[in-house]
């Protein structure tokens, strides 16, 4: 029996608890947790009528556009090199699965590579982040780990990358890109780079992609699930290498996406060349979700601060990975010894929703969870559009609340 994704298991548990009349503070689901935006809605309406079966990779009117999105980001992208599909998941899953060898991931990493990886009978190899970010394998743990996985009869061959990170909120700098690249490179493996969360960097700056580095070796996945919060419209693209190697890739991906998915959805494809051809509305809106994205998760990076919480500083989206190992003590004389009782804690006693590191990858002992704080803004449409446009988000009544809230349980915890 395949198992739930731990997120959405969560989520729905979650939901379910709500529903019974439970107040929880939910920091256990990535959703971006905002309203649409009524323009990119009106573009979906007028695509309603597209009910036809689209080309597999998508039209072309939607893979110009997003190889016009691409090559703005700096990322130079032909129509060729675009496959358009419903979420970046397929796409990912497609991607693993013609590629030949095993898999290395950085630790932790999303709980979706791992599971991934062993429905397609491949080796997952996990390589632990540096502690200046995640997203990427430490590069003085990786050539080592890839001689072990040899050693073991492991054939590494693909690499995932995630930048901006899920589930540290931090971003790779240029530096830390280059070393892991260079070993890539000089090992002959293919990277897989989940940029989902680019647009969502709080300094773009900030931001490198390894297929500037690696162009002839670097696969990048995005789409619209975070930018825009349209997680449940399932909007994902794939951008292939340049050259004869990435004409092959998006011959076997579409082939194998020929039998899974078919097309994205045609009213979502008219959606997708609205955004990607990114009009004011669209570039207003994703810069204003970035600094509420911001203004939360740099608040609740202060209240694990506050407590005595190691976390690392967030960068781009809306996670925290905190790491609790300093209230060891004092949660096991609660009887709190891993990461997952940890969360089962929070959730029973405080109300207070968080996935353990252990989903993640993360070791059984470690008292280490993903918060996202995305779903504070509001549980109603008007609250999630006054927190978009509000100069100080952190001081609405609702979002106050939840951070106190998170204080209060952490003073008591610790």
């Amino acid at each position: 029996m395949v198992p739930r994704s731990a997120t959405l298991a969560l989520n729905e548990s979650i939901n379910a608890r709500r529903a019974a009349g439970q107040d929880i503070l939910h920091l256990g689901f990535g959703e971006a947790g905002l309203p649409v935006l009524p323009e990119i809605a009106a573009a979906l309406a007028e695509g309603a009528t597209e009910n036809s079966y689209a080309p597999v990779a998508g039209t072309v009117r939607a893979r110009e556009a997003a190889a016009r999105y691409l090559s703005r980001r700096g990322l130079r992208t032909d129509t060729e090199q675009v496959i358009l599909a419903p979420g970046s998941k397929a796409l990912l899953y497609a991607a693993i699965a013609v590629l030949p060898g095993d898999v290395v991931l950085p630790i932790p990493s999303w709980v979706t590579y791992p599971a991934q990886i062993g429905f397609l009978g491949k080796r997952a190899i996990g390589v632990p982040i540096p502690r200046i970010a995640g997203g990427v394998p430490d590069p003085d743990l990786l050539e080592p780990a890839l001689a072990k996985a040899r050693q073991e009869g492991a054939d590494p061959r693909i690499l995932i990358l995630t930048v901006p990170d899920n589930p540290t909120g931090t971003i790779a700098g240029a530096d830390l890109i280059a070393r892991v690249c260079e070993i890539a490179d000089r090992h002959g493996m293919t990277i897989i780079c989940d940029e989902i969360y680019r647009d969502l960097a709080y300094d773009p700056e900030s931001m490198h992609s390894p297929a500037t580095l690696l162009p002839h070796r670097t696969i990048v996945t995005g789409g619209l699930s975070k930018s825009m919060a349209l997680g449940g419209w399932r909007i994902g693209f794939l951008r292939t290498p340049p050259g004869r190697a990435g004409q092959e890739l998006a011959a076997q991906i579409t082939g194998l996406g020929s039998e899974v998915w078919s097309c994205l959805a045609g009213p979502m494809q008219a959606a997708a060349v609205f955004a990607f051809d990114a009009p004011a509305e669209v570039t207003a809106h994703i810069a204003a979700s970035r600094r509420l994205h911001a203004s939360i998760a740099r608040a609740a990076h202060t209240v694990f601060a506050k407590a005595g919480v190691a976390c690392r500083a967030p960068q781009a989206g809306f996670y925290l990975y905190p790491d609790l190992e300093l209230f060891r003590p004092a949660l096991a004389a609660r009887g709190i010894e891993t990461g997952v009782a940890l969360a089962d804690h929070l959730l029973d006693e405080y109300g207070i929703g968080v996935l353990a590191g252990e989903h993640f990858g993360d070791t059984r002992e470690s008292l280490r969870f993903r918060a996202a704080t995305s779903l504070l803004y509001g549980q109603t449409a008007d609250q999630r559009w006054e927190a978009l446009g509000s100069n100080d988000p952190t001081s609405l009544p609702w979002i106050a609340a939840a951070l106190d809230r998170l204080h209060t349980a952490l003073q008591s915890l610790g």
